[in-house]
């Protein structure tokens, strides 16, 4: 059935995971989606798709996301929601991070969703009714050790988009955060990558590197789900007439987040070194 009003959706990040079974399950409701990616050859499964375009958006060059978001409204004439999905995990002790590794993780999360959200506004304030869907984490609002740059990267699109939803409520542009917790996607593959060298770091973290590595594969992967739930929840907060601010994937996320207001500090660090395998004196 199509939707009651067909919209033109911009999702960023759609190489794989998330990103790309939410331009996959919008335009299966009809609607017309703008599919971008940093490197276009990883967008080629998307081309027999008569509702969806592909383009190139690279989230920290500002150039790239001016000209994609030129090219969608020569095209379209209009823009109706946004979807902030692109991103990455770097893991590591905070101290052993590199930072020029910080602020790369800074770069592509949080300025590459604001510098993104900021090039579409003026079309999506001049829609009447938009929406901007930023895609945070269980990470966002629960910090896990050895992930603090991911987890911080996350906590500021939280904070951003909190403000955004107050700034922007008089333009009739809604701001939803989806907070997933863990999805089946090469997204973990990436993040493992990523950290190793930093496992290969003889320094001080060394010996507390495994147990943390296991239960990043095991603990905190239990009840994944597949990169479809995700993009459901976000398809139906844009398409919702009162979207909620927040919503939850998995179970993970929606049995965490609401118990970490309510526990003390040191109760929730004391799980953290359980489930991390973590001694509690080095």
């Amino acid at each position: 059935m199509p939707p009651a009003r067909e919209q033109v959706i911009l999702v960023t990040g759609c190489s794989s995971g998330i990103g790309r079974a939410t331009a996959l399950e919008a335009a299966s409701r009809g609607h017309r989606v703008w599919a971008t990616a940093r490197r276009p050859e990883n967008l080629e499964g998307f081309s027999a798709l008569e509702r969806v375009r592909t383009c190139p958006l690279d989230v920290t060059d500002r150039g790239s996301i001016a000209a994609a978001v030129a090219r969608l409204l020569d095209a379209e004439g209009r823009l109706d929601a946004l979807v902030n999905n692109a991103g990455y995990a770097q893991y590591g002790a905070a101290e052993r991070v590199p930072p020029e590794d910080w602020r790369r993780q800074f770069d592509v999360n949080f300025f590459g969703t604001l510098e993104t959200t900021r090039a579409a506004l003026p079309a999506l304030r001049a829609a009447g009714r938009s929406t901007i869907v930023n895609v945070s984490s269980v990470g966002g609002r629960i910090v896990v050790p050895f992930a603090a740059p991911y987890c911080a990267s996350k906590h500021a699109i939280e904070a951003l988009s909190d403000a955004l939803r107050v700034e922007l409520a008089p333009f009739g542009v809604r701001v939803v955060v989806v907070e997933p917790g863990p999805i089946e996607s090469r997204f973990a593959e990436r993040a493992r990558l990523a950290v190793a060298p930093l496992l290969a770091d003889p320094g001080p973290y060394a010996p507390l590197y495994p147990g943390a590595e296991r239960a990043m594969g095991d603990e905190f992967q239990r009840g994944r789900l597949p990169a479809s739930a995700a993009a459901r929840a976000i398809v139906d907060a844009i398409e919702a007439d009162r979207p909620r601010p927040r919503y939850r994937v998995t179970a993970m996320a929606r049995l965490l987040l609401p118990l970490s207001r309510f526990l003390p500090d040191r109760i929730v660090d004391a799980a953290m070194r359980r489930a991390l395998r973590l001694p509690r004196r080095a």
